[in-house]
């Protein structure tokens, strides 16, 4: 008998302490409001940095909107425009590049393609493009030029400066123009690198 009684106040002691382990895990996991106010504005952060920081300096989605890049872009396609790589390397030639035409205070751009490089020399005569008198390869156009604009005699660019060319050249306004002109390198927002629509022409461009 007296053993019976001690097996029933041993289990109940284990069964107090098991009860006493819960309460003391549950106290652990109860959380403060503190903590759930610090990871309430985390995920604020995260989220404003996806929708504001990380389209203005990493990547980002634009709209063409326009003839001036056909055959290779056309009204309505969606493009990815990355914006980390010129940091560290310069565009290069034939690179499609989203640029803003009147400064980066008007909110404002445009996507045509590089043919001149900072301090190159460039001139069109007809339909023929050349850089420091040597006539350079251009598969891109859709057809030709009525007018060579201020690159009908050698222009010679800045250190900072690029001439880009649409690839439809009968309506493109591009470098050509006086009131457009050479592109400062600062007003350069990014690098075309990806179309992602239509579907059916999802791929990085050339």
């Amino acid at each position: 008998m007296d053993e019976e009684k001690l097996d029933e106040e041993v289990d109940s002691k284990h069964s107090e302490e098991r009860k006493k382990g819960k309460a003391e895990e549950k106290k652990k996991k109860k959380r403060s409001p503190v903590s759930y106010a610090i990871e309430f504005a985390i995920y604020i952060i995260l989220i404003l940095g996806c929708v504001f920081w990380v389209p203005e300096h990493v990547i980002q989605r634009t709209v063409v909107n326009g003839e001036s890049m056909e055959n290779t872009l056309h009204t309505g396609e969606s493009l990815l425009v990355e914006k980390v790589s010129y940091r560290f390397n310069d565009p290069q030639r034939y690179d499609i590049i989203v640029f803003y035409p009147e400064g980066r205070d008007v909110d404002e751009y445009y996507v045509k393609r590089i043919f001149g490089l900072p301090g190159e020399t460039i001139q069109i005569t007809g339909n023929d493009i050349y850089i420091n008198g040597e006539k350079i390869e251009d598969g891109f156009a859709k057809n030709g030029m009525d007018d060579p604009g201020i690159a009908a005699e050698p222009l010679t660019l800045a250190d900072d400066e690029y001439f880009v060319l649409g690839d439809n050249r009968m309506v493109s306004l591009d470098s050509r123009d006086p009131d457009l002109g050479p592109i400062k390198a600062e007003d350069i927002a990014g690098h075309v690198i990806l179309r992602i629509w239509p579907l059916k022409k999802f791929g990085t461009l050339k």
